[in-house]
């Protein structure tokens, strides 16, 4: 757990945020998942379970045939302000 700087006033921006950013976005790639489309709180509940063993089981065991996503970091020159 990451806690706050001893002293610190208002917002403190905490070096490891994206951690948790990612984690709830990741339900969000699936169509179902992305907006709460289920009548009963159970069903929706039911998906985000499904999804995330879906995801679990591409993560232990991803698809050889399938290269992976291009990752590369932005250059000084594209700063994005806002």
């Amino acid at each position: 757990m990451i806690g706050r700087p001893s002293g610190s006033v208002g917002y403190v921006k905490l070096p490891r945020r994206w951690v948790v950013e990612r984690s709830f976005a990741w339900p969000g790639r699936c169509r179902r998942d992305s907006r709460h489309y289920e009548v009963y709180e159970r069903s929706g509940e039911s998906m985000l379970k499904i999804s995330s063993i879906h995801r679990m089981l591409r993560w232990l065991n991803p698809d050889a045939s399938q290269p992976p996503a291009s990752f590369k970091y932005r250059s000084q020159n594209d700063v994005i302000t806002g």
